[in-house]
């Protein structure tokens, strides 16, 4: 009945995050314009992504480090080697905001390899390698 399309993100600097986003595998698919703004759909990793460029931009809140935020948290992306993918983000764009360096983390019979990055507008994004599977 469901079917999932896409997920949406409003961002400060469209381009930025398009070279981001192009960065971790995925490619724009169709440009176009909301409204009075630009706007695309990036697909890549079995999903899309939109991204909405937002005129007059306001700090996001902080729902990485803001114990009491509810809402959406954050995009998770599985990868075969989290320490690779980490190394080439930081040489192909130069700079990379790690939110939680990796750590193991067991969750039912699976252990992962996790870390947080930012995106450009400071949104999390998870990266998780399947360490061992039950």
């Amino acid at each position: 009945m469901l079917s999932y399309h896409h997920t949406s993100i409003r961002t400060a600097d469209i381009f930025g995050s398009i070279e981001f986003y192009e960065t971790l595998g995925f490619e724009v698919e169709t440009r176009f314009t909301a409204g009075i703004t630009l706007a695309c759909w990036l697909k890549g990793a079995g999903t899309k992504l939109e991204l909405i460029q937002i005129p007059e931009p306001k700090p996001a809140p902080d729902c990485f480090g803001d114990q009491h935020y509810v809402g959406y948290y954050h995009l998770s992306f599985e990868v075969e080697n989290l320490d690779l993918v980490l190394e080439k983000l930081l040489a192909d764009l130069g700079r990379l905001k790690l939110l939680l360096p990796p750590q193991t983390q067991t969750i039912g019979d699976r252990t992962y390899k996790v870390a947080f990055i930012a995106d450009p507008d400071g949104l999390p994004i998870e990266l998780m390698q399947v360490m061992i599977s039950g």
